[in-house]
This record gives structure tokens, sequence and C-alpha cells, in this order.
């Protein structure tokens, strides 16, 4: 049925195109002669074809184009045979006893346009003649398209100010009257189209008007062109009389379209000014008219119009432009109660746009808009409507790329209040914005307060999802996530030192209910962050008395300690061991012995207990080793307990090359440089001994299970070592016995039962060269290492 009726009507068009050029073709002939009475009858013919209700508005487009060009030409013609002193009054007329009404009319708009450029009359009368006789025509596609040719042709020729047709002030009115006028009568023709036909035709016949739309709004662009119009005429003649058109046709798709139509093409100024007119029409609109879209439009285009210059911002002050589009938003939403949360939401958002743009020093509108927001959805539990959670993001995002500054967001109290109607994934995404924001604007966090305030609005990022929850966030996506959480933390400072510890309590307080999965990225920041300000404030307070100087940096280790425990729910021992070394550094740094005594005792407990992996103890133990060797606070006592537990669990380790490295290693706890009282030769010496043991014992063990002696670069490490504490002093490191080690290595290395090691070769070459450069060196250096021979 379908098919069949698109096929008729290409048969119609056909037919249509086909009977058009013929007459049109004998036009040609009659106009080649200067013969008028054939070219007016052919002309008439030709355009007798437009009667025809059978083809849609498309076809009929087209079918009216091919006669629109044919009308030119004989518009030429007549505007020739003027010229040659053919009375144009004559000819206006001749072409009114044409039999039909439809081609007698496109003919008188045809002269007519002649006629004005003539000037044998005033334009106004002629145009008024002309849209007073096309009222016979009230067939809806043809009345339209005819209307849209007198349109067309007197666009150029209206009495407009500066234009050679009677153009004056008086005559100003007279444009802007024929423009209304045919205005007026193109939209309740288009209007009338609706209520033609079946019911069951509704959706064809909506789909029919909107594609004639552009004929009836092209009046409202001519209107927008007229010079003569300025401010006042706008706003007492040409705003009321369209918007009386549009509100009293009753038409949805027309009252829409119209409105759009009015706000795009008239200046913004204008818009400024009469605001209270044009939202006063919003309420008398069809309620099934999408207001929303009218609105957000009208604040977009001034809100645009605001962002062109500071200097147009008085006009919004003075006309209270805010309080006017508030109130009208509020009207629209509490009239339509069945509007989506979407759509209310994206109401507020243009509000907010041009609340931003206009008002930018006005946190208050902000919090009442963001409040009235809050209102519409009280009740309504996390919202689910994707449209709604994209516009309600888009409201929460745009105070902060307008101020850059979190510290706004957080002045406005309905924000949280807002974000709590968020589902989970968009408030981690929201997070993130608030997030990205700080680190983006370098944002410094310096109170506690805005601490508290921020870590809530951030909870989605800093705390596991409820139980039930799928949480399918990829993990690359998750790292990256809680890394930028992590910079943040690291961004939070004040120089006073109560409030740091009240913002360190806070976040604390926060990252703590972030679960086992997040705590390994959030405890470490907050961690160095703390120490970096306890070493500051330890600098600071050097004059200070002790116990003034000591109080406050207490008061941080023991929050730091707390926060370390609560990694063993991970657990996380190597973490939190490394936490715990860095603590007792920083304690060490502030002169705090029994702080950082307790904190190296919870990293051997920790050690003891919690560390069972082989190559995690050999981690650990070294960077125990290498933190108490910095250590410069410990008395006697407790730096023995201490070294020789470090030194016990060295030697405990499971494998002989690790055990061996860490015990060498150990050598370096019994002579620091910069610590006169730590220079014991004896128990170095005696480390390196041991180390040389264990070498040898790894090298048995090797021939035993595997047939060969394995590589010497166990040997090697532990010579460079010798070389070392050789160099620095060590009196019980001689030649004789870095001698001796230079012998063992040469001859374990050509024995036929070492295993062949190209690294090992090439590190005892890069050794002896180094000897060989100290010789070289001469003076006591040269003198020192002349003895030995490599």
């Amino acid at each position: 049925m379908i098919t069949s009726g698109v096929e008729d009507e290409e048969k119609w068009l056909a037919a249509g195109i086909s009977g058009l050029q013929q007459n049109a073709f004998y036009m040609h002939r009659a106009l080649d002669s200067n013969n008028l009475k054939d070219a007016l009858k052919y002309s008439a013919q030709m355009l007798s074809e437009l009667r025809t209700s059978k083809l849609s508005p498309h076809k009929y487009y087209e079918l009216y184009m091919r006669a629109f060009d044919e009308l030119r030409k004989l518009e030429i013609f007549f505007r020739e045979e003027s010229k040659r002193g053919c009375s144009v009054v004559e000819l206006y007329e001749l072409v009114q006893h044409a039999g039909n009404i439809l081609p007698r009319l496109y003919l008188l708009c045809t002269v007519g346009s002649v006629y004005i450029k003539s000037k044998e009359a005033p334009a106004k009368d002629i145009l008024k003649d002309l849209v007073e006789m096309c009222r016979s025509i009230q067939h809806p596609i043809r009345g339209l398209f005819l209307r849209s040719y007198l349109s067309q042709v007197s666009r150029d020729k209206l009495p407009d100010i500066g234009s050679e047709y009677d153009g004056d002030a008086d005559t100003v009115m007279d444009a802007v009257e024929f423009v209304l006028q045919n205005f007026t009568e193109m939209n309740k023709l288009w209007v009338r189209m609706q209520h033609q036909g079946l019911a069951r035709e509704k959706e064809k016949r909506e789909k029919e008007r909107s594609e004639l739309r552009d004929l009836v709004g092209k009046n409202l662009h001519v209107l927008s062109q007229i010079e003569g119009i300025d401010l006042d005429l706008y706003k007492d003649m040409v705003l009321p009389r369209i918007l009386e058109q549009v509100v009293n046709c009753k038409d949805e798709i027309a009252q829409a379209y119209l409105m759009d139509c009015i706000i795009q093409v008239f200046p913004d100024e204008y818009h400024l000014q009469t605001l209270e007119t044009l939202l006063g029409a919003c309420p008398q609109f069809q309620p099934s008219v999408d207001i929303k879209t009218v609105l957000a439009r009208l604040m977009e285009r001034l809100s645009n119009y605001a962002a062109l210059s500071a200097e147009v911002l008085p006009e919004f002050f003075q006309v209270e432009a805010f309080a006017k589009l508030n109130s009208a938003i509020g009207k629209v939403i509490e009239a339509q109660e069945d509007m989506p949360i979407a759509g209310a939401v994206t109401l507020y958002s243009s509000l907010l746009t041009f609340t931003l743009h206009v008002h930018p020093d006005r946190l208050d509108y902000v919090d009442q808009i963001l409040g009235a927001c809050v209102q519409k959805l009280s009740g309504k539990g996390k919202l689910k409507d994707n449209k709604a959670t994209k516009q309600i993001v888009a409201l929460l995002s745009a105070p902060l790329e307008k101020y850059k500054d979190i510290d706004t967001a957080l002045k406005l109290s309905n924000y949280p209040r807002l974000m709590e109607y968020l589902d989970d994934a968009t408030s981690k995404e929201m997070a993130n914005v608030l997030v990205q924001n700080i680190l983006k604007n370098k944002t410094c966090i310096s109170t506690a307060e805005k601490v508290e305030a921020l870590f809530e609005l951030m909870k989605a990022l800093i705390r596991d999802l409820d139980e039930g929850i799928n949480d399918e966030l990829d993990e690359d996506d998750f790292q990256e996530e809680q890394n930028s959480v992590a910079r943040l933390i690291q961004m939070l400072h004040s120089d006073d030192p109560e409030e740091m510890l009240k913002m360190i309590c806070a976040v604390k307080k926060h990252i703590l209910t972030g679960g086992p999965k997040r705590l390994p990225f959030t405890v470490p920041p907050l961690i160095s962050n703390s120490l970096k300000f306890v070493r500051r404030l330890h600098s600071h307070d050097e004059n200070a008395p002790d116990e003034e100087a000591s109080a406050m940096p207490k008061n941080f280790f023991q929050i730091l300690n707390q926060i370390i425990e609560a990694l063993s729910i991970v657990p996380v021992p190597e973490l939190a061991l490394k936490l715990y070394l860095e603590c007792a550094e920083a304690a060490n740094d502030s002169d705090l012995e029994p702080l950082a005594y307790e904190f190296f005792t919870q990293s051997y407990i920790l050690y003891e207990e919690e560390i069972s992996d082989s190559k995690a103890q050999v981690t650990a133990i070294h960077l125990i080793i290498g933190t108490l060797q910095r250590m410069h606070i410990f008395g006697v006592e407790n730096r023995d307990t201490l070294t020789h537990k470090a030194t016990g669990y060295s030697a405990k380790l499971l494998k002989k090359p690790d055990q061996c490295r860490a015990v060498y290693a150990c050598s370096h706890l019994f002579w620091v440089d910069d610590q006169d009282n730590i220079k014991d030769g004896e128990r170095v010496l005696l480390c390196l001994k041991r180390a040389l043991r264990i070498a040898n014992a790894a090298q048995q063990m090797s021939n035993a299970t595997r047939g060969s002696s394995g590589s010497v670069l166990l040997f090697i490490e532990i010579l460079n070592k010798y070389l070392y504490f050789f160099e620095k002093g060590v009196s019980q490191i001689n030649v004789a016995s870095i001698q001796s080690l230079i012998e063992l290595i040469t001859t374990e290395m050509q024995s036929e039962n070492t295993t062949a090691d190209p690294a090992a070769d090439a590190f005892f070459a890069s050794t002896l060269r180094y000897i060989q450069f100290q010789k070289d060196k001469g003076g006591a250096v040269g003198e020192k290492y002349k003895p030995i021979n490599s």
C-alpha cells in the first residue's frame, strides 16, 4: 500500500513537471516574440499545475521550485516591457483576468514586484493589496507556498529606513504590518494542516508540517532584517503581535518552533530588554510544549551575549535577569508536574551557566540553583535516569570549571547534598572530576574543615562500595584513580602545626574506611606528607625549648603509628615495615630516641611474625640495615640491641648468597663516617670474615649438589667491601687480608670446578683496574695501595 502510494505520487509529480515544462516552452516562445497575451496565457496554464492536492509537501516543493525559476524569467520580461513603455498599472490589471485564482495570484505577485520597482505607486499600497488577495487561497500547502513566494519577491522591496521604496519612519510600520500579516496567515495555514485528515495519519501530518516549518519561520527572519525596527518598536508592537499569534494558535509544534525562531533571529539585547514579556508567554503554551528546551536556548543565547563583553553586564543587572529567569523556571517546573527529572535539571543547568557568566561573584545565586535542584530531587533516592545523571554531573562540574578552585565548591552548602543523589558509579566519576580539578589547578587545601568537606565529597573514591555492589572498574583505572587520590593527599598543607595535625586526623578517618584494596595507595602518601611536615617543623623549632619542640612531633608520630597499624587488615607487612622505618628515620631527625626505637621494634616484629617469603625477607633486611646505618640518635645499648638483631636476621636468611650479602652489608653498621662513636673495626672485620665463611659454604654446597663450585661473584663483592673499609682507614683491614682474598679469587677462577661467569670475570677485572688506578694516583693513597699485588 505504501509503496503503491509513493509510486502514484511519483507519477503525479512527473505529470505535473511535464505539463509545467510544456507550457513553459510555449511561454518562452511567446516571450521571445514579445507576444504578451500568449505569454500570460501559457504562464497561467503552467501555474495551474500548482493547483494539485495530490503531492506531499516534499514533492510539491520540487514542482514549486521549477515554477519559481520560470516566474523569475517572466518577471525579467515584465521589467523589460515596462522599460519599453508598457504601463505596469495596465499589466497589473491585465494579469487579474487569469481564469484560476492560484495562477492569477502568482502572476499578481510577479507583476506586483515589478510594479513596486517602477515606483508608479507606493510600495505599501501594493504590498497591502497583495497580502490581502492571498487570503483567497485557504488550502494549507498551496497557500503556504504562495505566501512564501510573496515574501520572497517582496523582501528587498519593503519600505524600510534607507530603502528606495518610500523608506521613512512612517512607512516602516507598513513594512512591519505587511510581514506580520503574512506571518499570521501562514501560521494559520500551517496549524490548520494538523486538523485535516484521519486521526491515524497524525504522525504523517506532523512529518509534513515539519517539512514546511521553514516557510513560516522565514517571515520572522525577514522581520529581524528590517532596519527600522528599533528596541521600542520591537518591544511595543513586533514581539507582542508575534507572541499573540504563537499563544493563540494553541498548537504545540508551532509554539515550540516559533519560540525557537524568535530566540534565534532577533538580537540578544532585544531579548534581554523584553525578557519579562518572553517569559510571561511560556506558561500560556500548551502543556505538551517542550518549554525546557525553549528556556534552555534562551539562557544559552543570553549567556553567550554576557560572555562577549563585560560592558553588557550592567544591562543584565538592570533588568534583574537572574530573578526573572529563576522565577520562570520555578513556575514551569511547578506547572508541569510530570516533567522528567532530566528536564528540570537541564533547566537548572542552563540557569547555572547563565549565572556563572553574568553573576560570577554571586555564590549565593549558585547555591540557590543547586538548592532548587535538591528540592526537586527530594524523596527520589539515587537517580537511575542516565540523562538526568549526566545533567547533574554537568551542573556540579560547572562551578569547578568557572572558578578553577575547589574552595568555592566547598562553600556551597547544597553541593554535597546534590551529590547524594548520584549513584555509586557516577559519584565516583564526579569525585574524580573534583580530584583532577585540584591537581590541575594545584589548589592547596589548608584547613581541617575543608579536608573534611572535600573527603566527604570524594567518598566514592576512598571507600569500598556497599556490599553486593559489583565494582567492575578495570584494575588499571582503579590504580590511576587511587594514584590521583595519593597525589591529592600530598598537596594538603598548613603552616599551623595544630591545624595540620587536625587535617591528618581528618584524612586518617576517611581513608581508613577504604578497605584493604585502597589502603596501600592512600596510607603511604599520608605518612610521607606528615613526615615532610614533621621535618620542616623540627628545622623551625630548633631554638625552642626541648619539651615544647618535641611535644608536637610526638603527637604526629602517635597518629602515624595508628595509621600504619591499620595496614594489618590488608595485610601488606612489607609496606608497613618500610613505613615504620621511614617514621624511625624522621624521629631520628627530630631527636626523639624512644619513638625511633619503638618504630624499629615494630618493624622487627613485622619481620619476625609477618614476612615469610624469602625474597621479601632479603628486601626487608637490607631496608633495615640501610635505615639503621643512618640513625645517630641511639645510645650504645639501644644501638647494640638493634644491630645485634639485624645481624642475626641476616645470618638466618634461607639462601647462602642472600645470607652472605646481608652479613657483609651489616659491616656498615659498625663504621659510620660522620659518627665518631660508631667506628668498631673489629666488628667490621668480624662481619666480613663471617661473610667469607658463608660464601665458602655456598661454594661447597654448589660443589656437592652440582659437581662445580659455582661463581666466585660473592668473593669479589666481599673484596670490594674490604677495599672500601681499607680506604676508610679501618686498621683491622690490612694489605695482607686483601692480598690473600685476591689470590683466593684468582685461584678459584682458574680452577676447573668453577663455573664460568662472564659477569664475575668483568667485575674482578674492573676491581683490579681500580686498585691499579689508586696506585697510579701517587701520594698517600698510592703509597697505601702500593703493597697490594694485583
